[in-house]
């Protein structure tokens, strides 16, 4: 009989699923997770600190789908979250490695806005997205403030009223 193994990219979905079921309850470290499932007799794969990189390497190409303005903002979230984590435990280079990924996201969001093929309200959400990349590399502990008033100006309500709505929804 064959013990069932966990890869963190699993342990990363149950704990997706959990905050999905249970909302803010069902918020928990993927440490935790793994921690339960050894403790069920499953087998984790798990890294020691020096292969911490590749253990995220899954999840931050996961982070950079976003299609809409309320996806952006997760997807900013994510990485703000893992950067705050990543710097806390001294772990410079993962997170130079979330900076990274937030420049990718950034300059792919350039290329859809510059694209004269897409749709021309896209492009506009799209550029509105580079700016938050932009900032959010910039000034991280300021963005969310910063954001939170960003969606309440004339300007952006103009531009994205329709967009907001949807995302306050």
């Amino acid at each position: 009989m064959s013990v069932e193994r966990f890869t963190p990219a699993e342990i990363e979905q149950l704990r997706r699923r959990l905050m999905a079921q249970f909302g803010p309850g069902g918020k928990t470290s993927p440490e935790y997770i793994a921690q339960v499932l050894q403790q069920a007799g499953m087998r984790v794969i798990w890294s020691t600190d020096a292969d911490t990189e590749g253990l995220y390497e899954e999840k931050f190409h996961d982070l950079l789908h976003f299609s809409t303005l309320e996806e952006a903002e997760i997807c900013l979230m994510r990485l703000d979250e893992l950067l705050r984590k990543f710097r806390s435990e001294n772990q410079r280079a993962t997170a130079e490695r979330v900076l990274e990924v937030a420049r990718l996201g950034r300059r792919r969001a350039e290329m859809i806005a510059r694209n004269p093929r897409v749709d021309a309200h896209k492009r506009d959400e799209k550029q509105e997205i580079v700016q938050w990349f932009r900032i959010w590399l910039e000034t991280p502990d300021a963005f969310f403030d910063w954001l939170d008033v960003r969606k309440q100006s004339p300007e952006y309500l103009q531009r994205f009223g329709d967009s907001a709505s949807a995302a306050d929804a």
